[in-house]
């Protein structure tokens, strides 16, 4: 009898420590989204100055400006990682072909704000990758744990759910962005 409830009171510590393990995940993968959150705000936040600085200098790029305030309205309105995830991934497209751009222009790369601004804008995307990193190295240790055994019994019986990876859906996206100055 002793030996029967000592079974079940280890059986007990056991489930619980595996619980609390899989809502500390949980929790982690909350936290590490937020990090990105916070990085993706900053540079939202960046994105107006920056084009403001710019306009003057390339007026005639208004397709990229209108895209950019596009993509920061549909990013306020998105509340998915992969749909964040999407809109990131465009937004960084949109910032490389204004800093490509910036090329044609020596008055603007020798501007300080533009310089400042740029540099704000590179640590920031480098954060960002960082955060990226973190939060998809975070998230496959929670679905790890919630597939092995034994701790996807107790994943399963108090109904825990796999979390999205941060990815790249789009292969065009991967790509090289490429400019046409001759148009």
């Amino acid at each position: 009898m002793i030996i029967a409830l000592i079974v079940i009171v280890v059986i007990c510590i056991i489930v619980v420590a595996m619980y609390n393990n899989l809502v500390s995940l949980r929790q982690k993968v909350q936290n590490a989204w937020s990090q990105i959150d916070v990085q993706l705000k900053r540079r939202f936040d960046l994105i107006p100055n920056l084009q403001e600085t710019v306009k003057g200098y390339m007026a005639h790029e208004n397709e990229t400006f209108t895209k950019i305030a596009e993509l920061r309205t549909a990013w306020a309105s998105a509340t998915t990682v992969a749909e964040k995830a999407d809109l990131s991934n465009q937004l960084t497209d949109a910032l490389k072909t204004i800093m490509a751009v910036s090329e044609n222009y020596p008055d603007l790369k020798a501007n300080t704000t533009f310089a400042q601004l740029q540099e704000e804008l590179r640590n920031t995307e480098n954060k960002i990758a960082y955060s990226r990193q973190f939060y998809n190295d975070t998230v496959t240790m929670y679905n790890t744990k919630l597939e092995v055994f034994p701790s996807n019994l107790i994943a399963k019986a108090f109904n825990f759910k796999p979390s999205e990876l941060f990815e790249v859906k789009d292969e065009q996206e991967k790509q090289n962005v490429k400019i046409d100055f001759s148009k």
